[in-house]
């Protein structure tokens, strides 16, 4: 029987699935650990925060889905405003890209509450005025599109666990996970740890977690992403459309009288707190001026985020076939934010052997599982 659960790493997905464990069983111990000094000091701090319904794997756009609700219809006694602020989504392509173009145009049709449309050059240039009118040989857009309050998100997941008797420890690291019996030994910085069943939902560390545990590995690859703010145009950016290249060579929207920028890359990395190469930086400055007429010559700031990938890019949750008392939660990619909720969910049904809600009626367990890769 379940009754001590311990939850590594205090990003949106270890908040999400400690949340989800008690909602789903209020009588559990749960513990969540996080190695760093705050919650949230890597990836999750370091999002794009984009609702896209259109982006990712099969799986993933259901476990979007999935999480739709929660987004939109937050309880208030979690949040202290709505998580949601509508943004349209605009990709563009010369003409060299029409095949990507007609590709994601086709992906978006059917895999959103609001289908992917095309739009004419003067609606493009309408949505996103900065846009060359010579760089721009078609245009899509996703209609329903929404910035997610990253940080309101990860505190609703927070406050739900701590007023449902969960704790929260930080500083503290998991070392060496030993089986006990029916259950786990955890050698941690701050001392011995006892748990019946551990969720790992350390991110790009998910693999080094696994080890500690003499688990194999489901070979997890962090993937760098660079992200940078510049001067703004100096004009009223309200209604402004998220604008990125068709093929991911850079994006960009207003973030009050600052431009978020990125070069929308994925260069392998190990976990680590990576910090932004100066070569980076520039040839996304390079591609930004030559598709926009911002004019961007200096950087205000700059930070790199690690998005970690499995080898299908699909997210793995579920039971160690190896050992059924460790649960996975890692590989969300870029879409862990939007994800948060389903994700979060599906893995307290998972851990705690239960029957799955409505909302993954549709999704194929084999594609998220960690036995694919057995």
């Amino acid at each position: 029987m379940v009754t001590r659960v311990a939850v590594i790493g205090g990003g949106i997905a270890g908040v999400s699935a400690a949340h989800h464990l008690l909602e789903v069983d209020p009588t559990l111990d749960v513990i969540l650990l996080e190695m760093e000094s705050t919650l949230a000091h890597h990836t999750t701090g370091r999002s794009a925060a984009l609702l896209l319904e259109n982006l990712g794997t099969p799986s993933t756009r259901i476990l979007c889905s999935a999480s739709l609700d929660y987004l939109r219809n937050t309880p208030d006694n979690v949040v202290d405003a709505p998580l949601l602020t509508h943004r349209q989504v605009l990709h563009v392509g010369t003409v060299a890209q029409d095949e990507a173009i007609d590709r994601v145009l086709a992906e978006g049709i059917n895999s959103a509450t609001t289908p992917t449309i095309e739009v004419d050059i003067n609606e493009a240039l309408r949505l996103f005025p900065l846009l060359k009118r010579d760089r721009v040989h078609r245009a899509i857009l996703e209609p329903d599109s929404a910035d997610i309050d990253v940080g309101g998100l990860h505190q609703s997941f927070v406050r739900g666990l701590r007023r449902a008797g969960g704790r929260i420890t930080t500083t503290t690291r998991v070392d060496a996970a030993i089986p006990d019996g029916d259950g786990w030994n955890l050698d941690t910085t701050d001392g011995p740890l006892g748990a019946d069943l551990i969720v790992n939902c350390a991110g790009a560390w998910g693999d080094v977690v696994a080890a500690r545990a003499d688990i194999e590995s489901v070979g997890l690859q962090p993937m760098r992403r660079t992200a940078f703010m510049v001067d703004g145009p100096g004009l009223d950016t309200t209604g402004w459309a998220f604008t990125a290249d068709i093929d991911h060579l850079w994006y960009l929207r207003d973030d009050g009288a600052q431009m978020f920028c990125s070069l929308a890359e994925e260069a392998p990395s190990e976990p680590c707190d990576p910090k932004p190469e100066e070569l980076d930086v520039a040839l996304a400055i390079e591609r930004l001026n030559e598709a926009t007429t911002l004019g961007i010559r200096s950087v205000n700031s700059a930070w790199v985020g690690l998005r970690t990938f499995a080898p299908d890019r699909s997210m793995v949750i579920g039971l160690e076939p190896s050992r059924p008392n460790f649960i996975w939660c890692v590989g969300q990619g870029g879409t862990g934010i939007q994800t948060a909720a389903g994700a979060g969910r599906l893995t307290a049904e998972l851990a705690l052997g239960n029957c799955l809600p409505a909302e993954f009626d549709d999704l194929n367990l084999a594609d998220v599982t960690p036995d694919r890769f057995r």
